[in-house]
């Protein structure tokens, strides 16, 4: 089993900055793919960013030049630095491992952009 542990969500005014923080843990060989996902209220959860195991990363069109995802693979963490906030990037910011082609998720860190 996979834990994974989000920090660093909040308030910030539009054009702000916040940096997301997802540990995981437990029992991982191998990680097919990280990466970080959205839902805003009445929307469905989409894509932010991931890594792809093999070198691949995909960004949302909505962030690129925005957003950059990171890692420290020696501490299985997933870093999502997002810059120029919108109102419109207000959303509950979920991460996502998939292991052993086992699919986990965090429960989420609540992100508000205010205008």
């Amino acid at each position: 089993q996979v834990q994974l542990v989000e920090s660093g969500g909040g308030l910030v005014q539009a054009g702000g900055s916040l940096r997301l923080s997802c540990a995981a843990s437990g029992r991982i060989f191998s990680i097919n793919a990280m990466g970080w996902y959205r839902q805003a209220p009445g929307k469905q959860r989409e894509l932010v960013a991931r890594f792809i195991s093999g070198g691949r990363i995909d960004y949302a069109d909505f962030v690129k030049g925005r957003f950059t995802i990171s890692s420290d693979n020696n501490k299985n963490t997933v870093y999502l630095q997002m810059n120029s906030l919108k109102p419109e990037d207000t959303a509950v910011y979920y991460c996502n491992f998939i292991s052993d082609l086992n699919i986990y998720w965090g429960k989420g860190t609540q992100v508000t952009c205010s205008s």
